[in-house]
C-alpha cells in the first residue's frame, strides 16, 4: 500500500517522489506520513539519488492533514488527545527530516498547498510552482490555528506576512509566494515538470560530496551568531577543500578542462 501511496522513480541522479492520492488532494494522512518518511529515509542511503523532487499526483500538491481521519481520531475512545499529539509529532518529524537529508529536496507544486501542505513546501530546500497555484495556512477558517505549519512558514517568509496568512486564512498566489521567498520559481502549468527537472539536473550535475557538505552547513549555520557561523563554515570549507575531487575541480578550472571526478 505504501508503495502505491508514495511512488518513487530515480533517473539520471534525480529521485521523483509522488504523493499518489489525487482524489483526496494528497492529504498527509497517517499512512501518507509514514510512507513519505520511509521513502525519504531510504533515499538518504541511495547514492544514485543526488536530488529529490517531491510532488503530488493530480490537480493539487497537498491539501494538508486528512480532516476525516482526524475527526475519527477525536471520536475514538482510546485516542483523543494522545492521537493528536502523536499525529503532530510524526508530522513534525517528517518536516524536520527533510533538511537533514544529504540531497537537496525540491517541491514541485501545483493547484493548492494548504495548511500542512504549505508547511511541506516551506520545509523543502527549494520549490517550483505552476502559475495559478494557491498557498495558504488556512486552518483558522475552521477553528484550528496552523501552529505547526507556522514553524516552517515563519522561517521562510517575513513574520508580519506569515502572521497575516495565519490569522486571515487567506491564500496567496505564485507571484506573491515568490516575492515573499516561499518558492524559488514559477512556470506555466504545462512546463512545471520540465522546469523543476531542469533545476534538479543542474544541482545533480555538481560534485555530490560538495553539495552534501554545503547543505549540512547551510542549516547548521543559519541560526548561529555571526562570528560562530563564520568559524563553523570556515571549518566546513577546510573539510571541502581536502576532498580529492575538489582538488581535481580547482585544477581542472585552472587548466581550462572538464574535471575528472570520481564516480560517486
Amino acid at each position: 500500500m505504501s508503495d502505491d501511496l508514495v511512488q518513487c522513480d530515480v533517473t539520471a541522479g534525480v529521485a521523483v517522489l509522488t504523493m499518489n492520492r489525487p482524489a483526496a488532494l494528497n492529504p498527509l494522512s497517517d499512512a501518507m506520513l509514514a510512507a513519505l518518511k520511509a521513502r525519504l529515509q531510504t533515499l538518504a542511503e541511495d547514492s544514485s539519488a543526488r536530488v529529490i523532487i517531491l510532488r503530488g499526483a493530480g490537480k493539487a500538491f497537498c491539501a494538508g492533514h486528512d480532516l476525516k481521519e482526524m475527526q475519527a481520531g477525536r471520536a475514538a475512545p482510546d485516542k483523543g488527545a494522545a492521537y493528536f499529539a502523536d499525529l503532530f509529532s510524526r508530522c513534525s518529524e517528517l518536516m524536520q527530516l527533510i533538511p537533514t537529508l544529504p540531497q537537496p529536496v525540491i517541491a514541485q507544486v501545483q493547484g493548492v498547498a494548504a495548511a500542512a501542505g504549505c508547511q511541506l513546501v516551506a520545509s523543502c530546500d527549494m520549490a517550483v510552482a505552476a502559475e495559478g497555484t494557491r498557498f495558504g495556512v488556512n486552518g483558522v477558517n475552521i477553528g484550528l490555528f496552523c501552529s505547526t505549519p507556522m514553524v516552517a512558514l515563519s522561517r521562510n517568509i517575513p513574520r508580519k506576512q506569515a502572521f497575516e496568512m495565519l490569522t486571515t486564512g487567506e491564500f496567496i498566489g505564485t507571484e506573491r509566494a515568490q516575492a515573499l521567498g516561499l518558492i524559488n520559481r514559477t512556470a506555466p502549468p504545462e512546463s512545471l515538470e520540465a522546469e523543476t527537472r531542469a533545476l534538479a539536473e543542474t544541482v545533480a550535475a555538481k560534485l555530490g560530496a560538495a553539495v552534501r557538505i554545503g547543505k549540512r552547513a547551510f542549516y547548521e549555520q543559519i541560526d548561529m551568531p555571526l562570528a560562530e557561523a563564520y568559524t563553523h563554515t570556515g571549518a566546513v570549507m577546510v573539510e571541502n577543500m581536502l576532498l580529492r575531487d575538489t582538488d581535481e575541480g580547482i585544477t581542472a578550472f585552472i587548466e581550462k578542462r572538464k574535471p575528472d571526478w570520481a564516480a560517486e
